[in-house]
C-alpha cells in the first residue's frame, strides 16, 4: 500500500539522516548536522504517523522506498537528501494523497496530508 510505503520510505530517512548528521559534525559542519537531526526527528514523525495509520494491519510487507542512498562527503549528502525532499513534495506525496482521496482511507489522507505540509515547510 502506499502507506506502507510511505511508511518504509520516511523511515529509512530517519535514519539516514541521523547517520548524516553524524558524518557533517565529523566533517566540521556544525549546522549542517544539525539540520540533519532535526530533519531526522521530523522523518520519525512522520513515519509514526503513518504506522499508527496502518495500526488494524497486520502481516508482511515489502516495500523498496527508492530513496537515495550513500555515505559519501557532506555536500553530497546534502545534495541526495535535497533531492528526496523534492521528489516527496512535487510527487510522491500528491499522488499518494490523491489516490487516498478516491479510495476515501481517510486516516491515509490526514497522514499524508500533514507529511507533505510538514515537507513543504522543511523545504
Amino acid at each position: 500500500s502506499n502507506l506502507q510505503s510511505a511508511y518504509s520510505g520516511e523511515s529509512q530517512a530517519h535514519m539516514r539522516y541521523k547517520i548524516w548528521a553524524e558524518k557533517a559534525a565529523k566533517d566540521g559542519f556544525a549546522n549542517v548536522a544539525r539540520l540533519f537531526k532535526a530533519i531526522s526527528l521530523s522523518e520519525q514523525k512522520h513515519a509514526t504517523a503513518h504506522f499508527m495509520a496502518l495500526k488494524n494491519e497486520v502481516g508482511s510487507a515489502s516495500d523498496v522506498a527508492g530513496a537515495g542512498f550513500g555515505y559519501g562527503p557532506t555536500a553530497q549528502n546534502v545534495q541526495i537528501a535535497l533531492g528526496g525532499e523534492e521528489f516527496e513534495i512535487a510527487e510522491m506525496y500528491p499522488v499518494y494523497k490523491a489516490t487516498a482521496e478516491l479510495q476515501e482511507e481517510k486516516a491515509a489522507i490526514k497522514s499524508f496530508g500533514r507529511a507533505l505540509e510538514a515537507e513543504v515547510d522543511a523545504a
